[in-house]
Parts: C-alpha cells; structure tokens; sequence
C-alpha cells in the first residue's frame, strides 16, 4: 500500500513539473565586460582622416608671367619677406654686383626685385638667379641656420621707404606678385612679413619706416 502510494505521489509531481515553463535566466549586458547579444551589429571603428596636404605644397599651375614659374625644383617655400634697397635706384643686376662685391656673396640675396623706374621698369618684377635655381637666400641675416633665408621669399623694392614711398606700379606688382605665391605655395597672410617683423630676424627698420605693410596685407589672401 505504501509503494502504491509513493508510486501515485511520484507520478503526480512528474506530470506536474512538466506543465510549468521553464524560464531561461535573463543576461544584464549593461556592464561593460559582458558580451553582446548575438544579434547586435558591431561595427568596425571609424577610419582616421585624410592627412591635410603640406602647407608648401605646389598646387596646380596659375597663370603667371614668364620668369615666375621656376626653372628648377621647388623647395618647400613657407613664408614671404618684403625688403627695399634703401637707394634711390638700382635692380636685379646692380644689386646683385653690389652684394657681390660689398658682402662677398654669390649674387644678389633676394628671390626678386621690383624696379621703380631708374634702372628698370617702374613696377617690373625681375626673377633673380636665386629663384630661378630655388637656391637658399641671403636676403634675412646670416646663413646657413637662418630659417627665413631657407623657407622664406625674399622681395626687394628699389627705393628708400625711410625718405619714400614705393610707386604706384609697384605696390601693384608687389601685391599681384605675393598673391601668386601664396596661392602656389599656401601661404598665409600671416606668414607675409617685413624683414624688420621676422621672427628671429635682427633689428632693421626694412623695409622702411614708411612702407605700407598695411595696405599689403588688405590687398593679399
């Protein structure tokens, strides 16, 4: 009678057990080191971005006038100096035998020179030896070391901007000049300097204490 008994208990708490739906314990994913659920998309983290281009890095070809565009490979250009010669005359070749014979160098120290009218054109812009080879200058202190001769563009005005004022002419083949090269070379209006606000450069009132560096800089990029 008492295995009758236990045998109907069994079967009943088998029957029963059976009938109640067995819940899967649940996954808190919240915390940080738990897995994800399977069906949760992981994406791939973003790509970096594209590295900007060099600064000095030539861009495609403006229109310029002959004797601009160098003749050689260019160098890595990162800023502009603006000089003038402190004389009434001169140009391209008289600064260059000036520099020759005065400061023992190889030819003139500037990039270019923009004549006033006495030994050329009033506002014609000379290329000089050193452009056209992209040799370093000598137009900002001493070399070697010097950073401005090596990644700056020197321009030099004939005239005494101390007594003067540059021509007309050649403030406007100054400012159409350094437009050109800020856009060959992505250089900005802030790194257009004259040669006595060059970081680094020695004390000089060049190029002249009544040249319009303001008027440059509201006419360039």
């Amino acid at each position: 009678m008492c295995i009758r008994r236990l045998s109907w208990l069994l079967l009943a708490i088998f029957i029963f057990s059976g009938c109640n739906e067995q819940v899967p314990p649940s996954i808190d994913y919240s915390s940080v080191d738990a897995p994800p659920p399977r069906n949760k998309i992981i994406l791939p983290p973003p790509l970096p971005p594209k590295p900007a281009p060099h600064p000095a890095a030539p861009s495609a070809q403006v229109n310029a006038p002959t004797g601009w565009m160098p003749s050689h490979s260019e160098r890595a250009w990162s800023a502009i100096i603006v000089h003038h010669s402190a004389t009434d005359n001169g140009n391209a070749t008289i600064i260059d035998k000036w520099h020759r014979e005065n400061n023992g160098w190889n030819g003139v120290g500037y990039d270019f020179v923009i004549g006033n009218g006495s030994d050329s054109g009033d506002g014609q812009v000379e290329p000089t030896y050193r452009w056209r080879g992209q040799l370093t200058g000598a137009h900002t202190g001493g070399t070697p070391g010097n950073w401005a001769n090596e990644e700056a563009i020197g321009i030099c005005l004939v005239g005494d901007f101390d007594r003067n004022v540059p021509s007309k002419r050649q403030l406007e083949s100054l400012a159409k000049l350094v437009r050109f090269l800020q856009q060959r070379y992505h250089i900005p209006k802030s790194r257009v300097y004259g040669h006595g606000s060059t970081p680094g450069g020695h004390v000089t009132d060049c190029p002249g204490k009544r040249f319009p560096m303001k008027w440059l800089k509201s006419n360039i990029n």
